[in-house]
């Protein structure tokens, strides 16, 4: 009894090695190893010898029923047989089914781009996602004729300034709608000089809210196209600064920050690149300038952003002796000295001691001033493109 007992085990251990690609193969095994033949395995199952047949030649496939009477009569796990029929099951679809390359490069695009807000926004024209052809179609007009699996695959030629890294397909998609929008303004030729004379009377509209209106117009006569164009969504843009061609800059912002320093900071950033002929070569794309910077254009643009919304040495010497109480009747004064509206004063604050508890309640709003002057693109606004 012994031998039989380890030639059994023996046997078990064999089998449990061997590499079985079907669960008839499986039983099949099984029932040599017992000596059986169909016909016992089918009394013993208590169905038709036929059916026991079909299985072994792949013919039937086991249920999760058959799978369990299965164990009962062998000790193998159900789960085996199952594992081997699903094994089976997809290994024979593999053979009947067309492989479609298109299906994975789709998945990638709707991956990388967010398709249904392009829809939503009337960037494409498509009346239906589910309209693959379609969309594909909408979607390589709005890339200037390009694949949209090729925009989602390949480095872009737009930097950001989070370490230099390249812009992704949705910054890619924003970028290209300010551009689109941009084409279509009529602005004077740029000249440097006039865009430089033009900062003063900036500075001058920082003492409210309500100045900023006359921000597109300024730049207008500058010869800089000025567009507002907001945020898909988790992209994380503030704004960029791009040529059309050498003398035929463009700023586009997302303001998605309702925030009067934000705005400020992030226009003039954008201007000092203008000024600087930055963005001629590649767009200048600026995301998340709050965070660090290690670009020396970016430095560059963000010392003149800073130096513009209040300057650098006051804002240093007051947080140097005022900290750590920073008394409001003193920063108040210091913004009514600098002749700036306290929110720009509270943002430097805030920004240069990490403190964005500070002076909270004088931050002010400034998204409803600029929209009904400026060429817009969202918040339930389209703005008119390629309609002459």
């Amino acid at each position: 009894m012994f031998a039989i007992w380890c030639k059994f085990k023996y046997y078990r251990k064999q089998m449990k090695q061997t590499q079985y690609r079907t669960p008839g193969q499986l039983i099949e095994a099984l029932l040599t190893e017992r000596g059986w033949n169909n016909r016992i395995l089918a009394a013993v199952l208590e169905v038709e010898e036929t059916g026991i047949s079909k299985l072994i030649s792949s013919k039937k496939a086991v249920t999760p029923e058959i799978a369990i009477s299965l164990e009962e009569v062998f000790g193998i796990p159900a789960e085996r047989f199952l594992e081997l029929q699903r094994n089976l099951d997809l290994a024979k679809a593999r053979i009947v089914t067309i492989p479609n390359p298109v299906r994975a490069e789709r998945a990638q695009v709707f991956a990388e781009l967010p398709v249904a807000e392009l829809i939503k926004r009337q960037w494409i024209k498509a009346d239906n996602i589910r309209d693959l052809d379609a969309v594909d179609q909408a979607l390589c007009a709005f890339f200037d004729g390009q694949n949209p699996s090729q925009i989602v695959r390949t480095p872009h030629a737009a930097k950001k300034t989070s370490a230099g890294e390249q812009a992704s397909a949705a910054q890619l998609a924003w970028l290209y709608r300010v551009r689109q929008i941009a084409k279509e303004l009529l602005v004077p030729k740029y000249q440097e000089s006039v865009a430089r004379a033009a900062l003063p009377r900036l500075q001058a509209l920082l003492s409210a809210p309500e100045e900023a209106r006359h921000v597109p117009r300024i730049l207008q006569e500058c010869g800089i196209r000025f567009v507002v164009v907001e945020a898909l969504k988790s992209s994380k843009i503030d704004g960029v600064c791009l040529w059309l061609d050498e003398h035929s800059p463009v700023i586009g912002m997302t303001m998605r920050f309702d925030r009067m320093d934000n705005f400020w900071f992030v226009l003039r950033h954008e201007l000092e690149h203008v000024l600087l002929g930055h963005g001629k070569v590649e767009p200048s794309l600026d995301v998340d300038l709050n965070g660090d910077v290690v670009d020396e254009e970016e430095k560059l643009a963000n010392a003149a952003a800073s130096e513009f919304c209040a300057p650098k040495a006051r804002i240093d010497s007051f947080i140097k002796r005022k900290a750590p109480i920073f008394p409001e009747r003193d920063f108040l004064g210091l913004a009514k000295v600098l002749g700036v509206h306290p929110a720009l004063v509270a943002g430097q604050i805030q920004f240069k001691t990490g403190r964005y508890d500070l002076f909270r309640s004088h931050l002010a709003k400034i998204r409803d001033r600029i929209l009904p002057c400026a060429v817009v693109d969202g918040w339930g606004d389209v703005a008119p493109v390629g309609l002459s």
